[in-house]
């Protein structure tokens, strides 16, 4: 499958990652990729930049040599409700928005309550792709999610980070399986993403390339086979 994209990435801003944006696109574009997000995390995860850092995206250019580059924000999800830790005036900034639920955040809750907060989320118009959904610390219903990921036209992550041998999220190879069994079933779009927080990790996804073929999932759901596919969500 073609692979040309990288939207959920980190770098030394973010606190608790080791690689700077130029290292981070130099990567991307060693790799070969077409289009590189970076999205650092916001307020509430510990050691991360001040908001005013989202404020002055417009000094970045948005594309070198043949590599388009966005830049978004990884959201905490901070209550059930699907309150988020961005001000309005951020949320003006960003091409688009991850919404992710973090234990260091948000107590995980009960099935319900964990998906009503991702879904009450995804209404907000700059979340475009929910963050690693796999995880089991936060038992969601799949199928919920899905249905509501193609009415709110957001992109669920298979994120690969998850799925590494040495990932740290619970369940998360079974849990994407069961996802993906109701992203076909519902013909719900998917996002590929590698969760990097070093430049040579931009544009690894092959755990998840490796379930995916396991279940001959297909390659018409993901939109990272093409950046027009995926600008259809942000732009």
């Amino acid at each position: 499958m073609i692979d040309i994209l990288d939207v959920h990435t980190h770098t030394i801003a973010s606190g608790h990652a080791y690689s700077t944006l130029q290292e981070m696109i130099d990567s991307a574009k060693t790799k070969g990729l077409k289009l590189l997000g970076i999205t650092e995390h916001t307020n509430k995860m510990p050691g991360t930049c001040s908001e005013i850092y989202f404020y002055n995206f417009k000094v970045i250019p948005r594309k070198q040599d043949d590599l388009l580059i966005r830049m978004g924000a990884e959201i905490n999800i901070i209550d059930y409700d699907g309150t988020m830790d961005l001000s309005t005036k951020a949320f003006s900034k960003i091409d688009y928005g991850i919404a992710s639920l973090h234990d260091i955040c948000i107590k995980p809750g009960s099935q319900e309550e964990n998906t009503s907060a991702i879904i009450n989320a995804m209404k907000h118009d700059k979340i475009k792709i929910i963050g690693h959904p796999d995880n089991g610390y936060y038992p969601v219903d799949y199928e919920k999610l899905a249905l509501a990921a193609k009415e709110y036209n957001v992109l669920l992550e298979l994120n690969n980070s998850s799925v590494r041998p040495d990932g740290e999220r619970l369940n998360s190879r079974e849990n994407m399986k069961i996802l993906l069994k109701y992203c076909a079933q519902h013909q719900t779009n998917l996002i590929i993403n590698s969760d990097a927080h070093i430049a040579n990790d931009v544009g690894n996804h092959k755990y998840v390339h490796q379930i995916l073929t396991e279940m001959n999932f297909p390659s018409t759901l993901i939109v990272n086979t093409s950046v027009d596919k995926f600008k259809k969500f942000i732009d």
